[in-house]
């Protein structure tokens, strides 16, 4: 690998062309329109505009983005997340002309991309699963029948969705139907199929996770992460490692996603995320990215290894060189997005010039943006800004250091999501981990109004 094309923007963008530096890569940048002037823009090697900016006539345009990297004599692309990070399509066209694709095979993609599949594939991996549908439900079927089987509360999910969009609850069989059509509709608009299944719902569930590394002969796991608190189905706040898993169940989640990518053939950096039911203490299959997380820095801070790095040599035909035993896994860590939103009403979006931008250092302190103050934040995309990352001895130390860092961090000109954070921070519940994924919404008053 030579010269590394990033087919995306912001912090990830940013993160990626690092690392690639750093390995003595030469990076190309594509922008939008829009994103001119950017920071990608400024660090990247060079730089080719796309399109204008709607993302489906610029990050999403694969001829465009194909287009840049045979004209820059790019031999690879890093698709980041979002977009076409788990289209496998756009890797399987990337692979035709000849370029290295910095992710899993398509077939991968398309096998964890189909989430009843998916669940398929896990459950005979020995990785447990929620009671539910096996494959596509057939509506033309009795559905009542087996939503009456599975037991209420349920979900009906889009097999094609991901990202926690596609779902709906179902509480009651008078609903079964009508949610199914209403699921079934609005799978077809956002991923172009309409099959649905049907999953037990957990109350109060806790979202937990597994970073996997494969390079098609060795598999290995870098531990596991808690992403529980979440707003409208989007992660808000993630820790590594899940604190309060019992030990036994810690193992076995590990252990079989780890044979899920053996059994997929799994190559590069992925993902298995779980429910955790803390009253049964049990964990269930959710879906695999295929893809690096957004919160993947938290991994590296408790393993030290970059996981950008791992994902450019496996793609470049190395081995991983070590095996599980190897991983150390040393102290606790969080991660805060930053968002520029205005969580007092409802988390819209809030675009508009960056004033001021001040953010904390010291010991054990990461922080991955994508802007700087004098920048505008345009409303074309994600609301992401950036990514404060905090590291310590144990979680009780990370969680203080954290509550410094966010005292410090100052942005202005837009509205953020950082007063949030530093009420969320101090909360008896996350303190004790006690948190579940629709705890925000649930807790009257925490949303404020910020100045």
């Amino acid at each position: 690998m030579k010269k590394l094309l990033i087919a995306n923007r912001g912090e990830i963008a940013i993160r990626v062309i690092r690392t690639a530096k750093e390995m003595g890569i030469a990076t190309v940048a594509v922008v939008s329109e829009a994103d001119r002037g950017s920071n990608v823009e400024r660090i990247a090697d060079e730089t080719h505009v796309i399109g204008p900016a709607p993302a489906g006539l610029s990050y999403l345009n694969q001829d465009a983005i194909l287009h840049a990297a045979a004209v820059s004599g790019a031999d690879a692309i890093h698709p980041g997340y979002g977009f076409l990070s788990e289209n496998a399509g756009f890797a399987r066209r990337v692979q035709e002309a000849g370029l290295i694709w910095v992710g899993p095979s398509p077939e991968s993609i398309e096998l964890m991309g189909d989430k009843s599949r998916a669940r398929e594939a896990a459950s005979a991996a020995g990785v447990p699963v929620l009671a539910g549908t096996e494959g596509p439900l057939d509506t033309d079927g009795d559905i009542e029948a087996v939503a009456d089987s599975i037991g209420y509360p349920l979900v009906v999910k889009a097999s094609a969705g991901g990202g926690g969009r596609g779902i709906r609850r179902i509480d009651s069989r008078e609903d079964v139907r009508g949610t199914v059509e209403v699921a079934q509709a609005e799978a077809l608009a956002a991923f172009g199929s309409s099959d649905v299944y049907f999953e037990r719902f957990v109350t109060r569930a806790r979202h937990v996770e597994v970073q996997l590394l494969g390079d098609g002969e060795t598999w290995l796991h870098l531990g596991d992460r808690d992403c529980s608190m979440q707003r409208r189905q989007q992660k808000v706040i993630e820790e590594a490692p899940a604190p309060g898993l019992p030990d036994e169940l810690r193992a076995r989640m590990r252990a079989s996603s780890v044979e899920l990518a053996r059994q997929a053939k799994y190559i590069g950096a992925g993902t298995v995320e779980f429910l955790y039911d803390p009253e049964r203490q049990e964990v269930a299959f959710i879906e695999m990215n295929t893809r690096l997380q957004v919160e993947h820095p938290i991994s590296e801070a408790i393993t030290g290894i970059d996981l950008v790095r791992e994902q450019l040599r496996v793609a470049s035909g190395e081995k991983l060189g070590y095996t599980q035993e190897d991983i150390r896994f040393d102290g606790h860590a969080f991660e805060f997005r930053i968002n520029a939103e205005d969580p007092a009403n409802n988390f819209m979006p809030s675009p508009g010039l960056i004033e001021s931008l001040q953010l904390s250092g010291g010991p054990g302190v990461r922080a991955d943006f994508g802007f700087s103050a004098g920048q505008t934040v345009m409303p074309f995309y994600d609301s992401l800004l950036g990514k404060v990352i905090v590291w310590g001895p144990d979680r009780a130390q990370a969680r203080a250091r954290a509550a410094r860092v966010l005292g410090e961090t100052e942005i202005s000109g837009i509205k953020t999501t950082v007063p949030l954070m530093r009420r969320l921070l101090e909360l008896e519940d996350f303190a004790a981990a006690e948190h579940y994924t629709t705890y925000i919404e649930s807790v009257p008053g925490l949303l404020g109004a910020d100045a």
